[in-house]
């Protein structure tokens, strides 16, 4: 049987990894679902932020792993080389990921001719990121309508959810595949001691309005208990990193907070395997690698309500707050603050087990399956 053509458009693919998410997404997908399939990464050659990605080579096929080789194209001609890409490969499905750039999102959707058109919207719709440099997604999404593009594309959503932000956005489009993203699990991590009154958080995350570290900050203002929070991440808002370091400096001399920059993806056991609480407030997840991957590796996890991890505390895996709620964040972390060693070590086997049970790999193959080879 001939292997199936996927072209994949997305503005940064592995090594990079400070745009987060999507990247992961990605990662996990053409690790996970190969069977008949070849892969073709349409990407840039630098990192969120403008660094240089080393050791890849520009404007030529790389092999990636066994059916996936990945394009990593120098800034100049982006659009140009895409086009042509998607010309000289002839793929059967072009997956573009994203919405709002021109040459990943955009110039594929409206100058590629030829193969069927998936169009993951990763979180974009959501009202908490749509608020974010708003007036000219409007626009976009606007224009988008006007030129019936919701009419010649198929969707992915990666929840129910999701697919109601897109029906809200476009309309009744006429093919919406509801399906979550490939997740990564880890091990189980070693529970370091856990007395009453002392707590360990980490987040995980990029530096932005969207993730409320900032919110996370606040909550710990009023904390009896001694208090680390580790935040890894790159910073991509300044501004709003600014008013974060302003409320570090207020808080009491119990609480500790240490910036430790951005870390790659193979580095994240190393910081979870030091904490007790995974704790990350979004605004909105589309899915939330960080989260899930804390939950895998037994720790339980303080996130907000607008991620697809609910439900957390009826099983004992974490609490779910309300975004921009400070008492209700600071009540969760005050509580597991005041957890003793056996008590915390029941709540970490809890999250390893809803992490188990979230997702059933199998499920989710023939989900892909359907999507892409139906």
């Amino acid at each position: 049987m001939t292997p199936t053509k996927i072209f994949i458009s997305i503005p940064w693919f592995s090594p990079a990894f400070r745009a987060g998410g999507p990247i992961q997404s990605v990662d996990n997908l053409v690790r996970e679902f190969t069977e008949n399939i070849h892969y073709f990464i349409f990407c840039g050659d630098t990192d969120l932020g403008g660094g240089a990605l080393e050791n890849v080579k520009p404007n030529d096929w790389v092999q990636f792993n066994s059916h996936t080789r990945v394009w990593y194209s120098s800034p100049d001609k982006i659009s140009d080389n895409l086009v042509k890409q998607v010309h000289a490969v002839k793929p059967d499905v072009l997956y573009i990921i994203g919405l709002f750039s021109w040459h990943y999102n955009i110039v594929p959707l409206i100058f590629c001719k030829g193969p069927r058109k998936i169009l993951s919207t990763k979180g974009m719709l959501h009202p908490g990121a749509l608020s974010q440099k708003k007036f000219k997604k409007k626009i976009f999404l606007k224009l988008f309508s006007l030129m019936e593009y919701q009419h010649k594309v198929a969707f992915h959503a990666s929840d129910i959810e999701e697919e109601s932000f897109i029906r809200k956005n476009f309309g009744e489009v006429p093919t919406i595949f509801v399906s979550p993203n490939f997740p990564h699990k880890l091990d189980f991590l070693p529970i370091i001691d856990k007395q009453p009154g002392d707590l360990k958080l980490v987040s995980i995350a990029i530096i932005s309005p969207m993730k409320n570290i900032l919110l996370v900050i606040k909550a710990l203002q009023n904390q009896t208990a001694t208090i680390q929070y580790d935040i890894y991440g790159p910073i991509k808002d300044e501004d709003y990193w600014v008013e974060c370091l302003k409320e570090i400096k207020q808080l009491p001399s119990n609480i500790s907070v240490i910036y430790n920059k951005e870390i790659q993806h193979h580095e994240v056991n190393n910081a979870l395997v030091k904490s007790q609480v995974f704790i990350l407030p979004s605004k909105s997840e589309n899915f939330g690698h960080a989260i899930f991957e804390a939950l895998s590796a037994g720790r339980p996890v303080i996130t907000s309500t607008n991620t697809p991890w609910n439900g957390l505390e009826t099983k004992h895996a974490g609490k779910n707050v309300e975004i921009e709620n400070t008492i209700e964040l600071s009540d969760a972390i005050q509580f597991y603050a005041a957890l003793s060693q056996s008590e915390f070590v029941q709540w970490s086997q809890a999250s390893k087990l809803y992490a188990d049970q979230a997702i059933d790999i199998n499920e989710l193959k023939k989900q892909y399956e359907l999507m892409f080879l139906k």
